[in-house]
């Protein structure tokens, strides 16, 4: 496995770069907007190809990168279901996989420090955003965090993992770079309680300043969603109650990018050909599927995804090959429920 620990000192932010050499598939967890360019970079030394950009919760001390990263490599962004960002690609859920070639992470929810905090574990390691830190814990003063749902978060979940495994946090302040989870429960001072009173307790009379950026950093993080206009000028998108007129014609090939976990939960649009959204460039040229429904079959070609980020990139990469029939519906899947659209598992 690669991996790569990055440093933002301004917010002391950690960044965690991962992948499985291969094919190169890469993702990156809690990136910050200033050190993009590094990130691109040591992309580009190892070779690697940045797939998904994930964030572990609604960051209030830094600006995210994973719009900027979105923009420059067209990767997939990331974050647990109940954020409250405006589009993010893909939504997990507890207990789903976050997957990219060779390599598969347990997907935790760890509320407490926020409402949308997640924790993401290997065999050997977890990233625990902030929730559990090198001798400390993410405060649960704002943000609807609660002490009480994060002492159930790291007693009931995080410290129960095997005590080998490697923590690595979003944040610290200190200079330490990683910790296990036997070395938290010895020494972690914020762990010695007996009770999730006891534990509320002392998070509740930390009395610490708010970060320097929040005012500026929750706003920005909240609408990190693809600005769809381009691809609406070019007249590329179809409303979800256009779309529900275009079912079951034979002329139409409907194309869902997102992930078969995402399918299964939140089911799919009848007819539907699953090509997801990584493997849609090797489908969209020379020789590949979409480009012989385009071209040889005839087919108008719809792309859909969860909320509609996928397929407004997906829509523009189709054009750019020269698929001129292509289209995408705007929402996604999202949109299609909400427009009483037929959906099948």
């Amino acid at each position: 496995m690669i991996f790569r620990q990055l440093f933002d000192p301004a917010s002391s932010t950690y960044s965690y770069l991962l992948a499985s050499r291969h094919g190169g598939e890469a993702l990156i967890i809690d990136p910050v907007l200033e050190k993009v360019e590094r990130y691109l970079q040591l992309v580009r030394e190892l070779d690697l190809r940045l797939v998904k950009a994930v964030d572990t919760h609604l960051h209030a001390d830094h600006i995210t990168g994973l719009g900027a990263l979105r923009d420059k490599t067209h990767c997939i962004t990331v974050m647990g279901e109940q954020t409250k960002a405006d589009i993010v690609s893909m939504r997990l859920s507890d207990n789903d996989k976050l997957t990219i070639e060779g390599l598969s992470l347990d997907v935790v929810y760890t509320p407490g420090h926020t409402d949308d905090s997640y924790s993401f574990v290997l065999p050997d390691r977890v990233f625990t955003g902030d929730t559990l830190l090198i001798r400390g814990t993410g405060r649960t003063d704002f943000q609807n965090g609660d002490p009480r749902a994060q002492f159930e978060s790291i007693f009931g979940r995080l410290l129960k993992l095997p005590d080998t495994t490697l923590v690595y946090p979003a944040h610290d302040y200190k200079g330490d770079t990683v910790s296990t989870i036997g070395e938290e429960k010895a020494f972690n001072p914020r762990l010695q309680v007996r009770s999730a009173d006891e534990y509320a307790d002392v998070m509740n009379n930390l009395k610490l300043a708010s970060p320097k950026m929040m005012d500026v950093a929750v706003p920005a993080n909240m609408h990190v969603g693809l600005n769809q206009e381009e691809v609406a000028r070019h007249g590329w998108v179809l409303t979800a109650h256009q779309a529900l007129n275009l079912l079951g014609d034979s002329n139409v090939a409907l194309i869902d990018l997102r992930e078969n976990g995402e399918r299964q939960r939140n089911g799919s649009i009848p007819g539907s050909l699953h090509v997801p959204y990584p493997d849609l460039e090797e489908n969209i040229g020379d020789g590949g599927m979409l480009q012989a429904l385009a071209q040889s079959a005839n087919k108008r070609l719809v792309f859909y995804c969860a909320f509609g980020e996928r397929s407004a990139m997906a829509v523009q990469a189709a054009h750019d090959a020269g698929l001129a029939s292509a289209f995408h519906i705007q929402g996604g899947i999202d949109a299609w429920k909400k427009a009483s659209g037929p959906v099948t598992h």
